[in-house]
């Protein structure tokens, strides 16, 4: 049966979208996806631009030969190609991963170039296959089925690009198949058989593994529902949770979340010290630190802050860095002033102290905020500007899977709003 571009792309939302961004390597299943899309687009959004785009990693001799055959290939077919060189010196070590996120920064540099918030991305049935076999492999797939999900139909990038995988339901061999009967042929990267790397490793013994997202979206969707019912944020970086959330299914998560995102930790501790810490939080009273995070119960709530351990040194970070896993550099500082934590100022600062806490507890969060200084003079916090609040877990990638729980945090910590969904529905959608 024939590929229907049509049940690929129908539910992506173009009313307002002038510009969609493609990745295309010039391998089989990027290829397909850019066919695909064309001629889904042709039809039914003749006014959307198309721009293909190839990164050319600078790995191999070969790649910028590659590079421009793909240009041709688009040239041909009248879609609009630009090629992204990942510059400057390679790691000697982890260059796979620093190649991922080289290639993510470059796409969301040119889909902003492009005026587009849309990257379509060419990973198929079988890496998603692969992907959840890797995870088994390495003992992440059990915590709370999250690795048994897989990849998310979607990501957010750095809060302002969506990357879609509209293929993710869709075997390489079909889309081989639909190559064929159109006439097109496609680049074999030899790095494809390179058992150097663990996804050729993997792909080798041919996994068949079936994705299980139902079990990451209802444990997400839990968590979400818990944070907005049993948590608030009364004063600067001081979080409240109701003890009650903990004996809720879907608390453990929203707990982990809860501590990464105080701590500015990129991932969430693990499930067995979490439970740990759950068990301790049943005394009445309880003082505990994980994810860089002061768990501390006592007048019957449980209270969270930053831990003074670890905190940037006084400087003046250029935009778009990210301060403390925290908070992200949204407008130029000023010189001479740098940014630092609020400290022993915090002291000085007119401070109220909401029910049920104690100015302890007020203070010992504010000292860990951000705030301006101009040598020993402190000048006010640095929050919402020159820094936006960023939810660590999500700083780079924010999987669809975890949209509802992102937005809960979002309403307590104050990011701007997520750019409009990539779907019609606005709501997940399965491969």
């Amino acid at each position: 049966m024939p590929l229907d571009p049509d049940a690929l792309f129908a539910p992506l939302d173009l009313d307002d979208r002038h510009t969609v961004l493609i990745t295309i390597s010039g391998g089989s299943d990027s290829t397909a996806l850019l066919h695909l899309f064309k001629s889904f687009a042709d039809r039914h959004a003749p006014a959307v631009r198309i721009v293909a785009a190839t990164i050319d990693h600078g790995l191999r001799a070969a790649s910028a030969g590659e590079a421009q055959l793909v240009a041709q290939l688009c040239a041909k077919i009248g879609v609009d190609h630009v090629t992204l060189r990942w510059q400057g010196e390679k790691p000697a070590t982890g260059i796979q991963a620093a190649a991922r996120l080289a290639r993510y920064r470059l796409l969301d540099e040119a889909a902003q170039k492009a005026g587009a918030d849309i990257v379509l991305l060419g990973h198929t049935a079988d890496d998603q296959s692969e992907t959840v076999a890797m995870r088994h492999a390495r003992g992440s797939a059990g915590e709370n089925r999250r690795g048994d999900a897989g990849m998310a139909p979607a990501f957010l990038y750095a809060d302002r690009t969506w990357f879609v995988r509209p293929l993710l339901g869709t075997s390489r061999e079909v889309l081989r198949d639909h190559l064929r009967a159109v006439g097109l042929g496609w680049i074999d990267d030899p790095t494809n058989r390179d058992q150097t790397y663990e996804r050729v490793r993997t792909r080798q013994h041919r996994p068949n593994n079936t994705p299980d997202q139902s079990a990451r979206l209802a444990d997400s969707t839990r968590a979400a529902e818990l944070i907005a019912a049993h948590v608030t944020r009364p004063s600067p970086g001081l979080i409240r949770v109701d003890p009650q959330l903990l004996g809720h299914e879907g608390g453990l998560t929203a707990l982990r979340l809860m501590l990464a995102v105080t701590g500015g930790a990129e991932h969430l501790p693990d499930a067995a010290r979490s439970e740990r810490l759950v068990a301790a939080l049943g005394e009445r009273k309880a003082r505990a630190t994980l994810s860089r995070a002061v768990v501390d119960k006592r007048h019957g709530a449980i209270w969270l802050h930053r831990e003074h351990r670890d905190l940037p040194a006084p400087g003046r970070p250029g935009i778009g860095a990210i301060w403390d896993g925290r908070f992200r550099v949204i407008t130029p500082i000023a010189d001479p002033q740098t940014i630092a934590i609020t400290g022993a100022a915090a002291r000085e600062m007119d401070t109220a102290v909401p029910p049920g806490a104690s100015q302890a507890l007020v203070l010992a969060a504010l000292m860990a905020e951000p705030a301006c200084w101009q040598g020993e003079v402190f000048r006010g916090p640095a929050a919402p500007s020159p820094l936006y609040p960023v939810l660590a877990p999500w700083r780079l990638f924010l999987p669809s899977f975890d949209l509802a729980p992102a937005s809960a945090l979002r309403r307590l910590f104050g990011p701007p709003a997520l750019p409009p969904s990539p779907w019609r529905d606005h709501i997940f959608r399965r491969p």
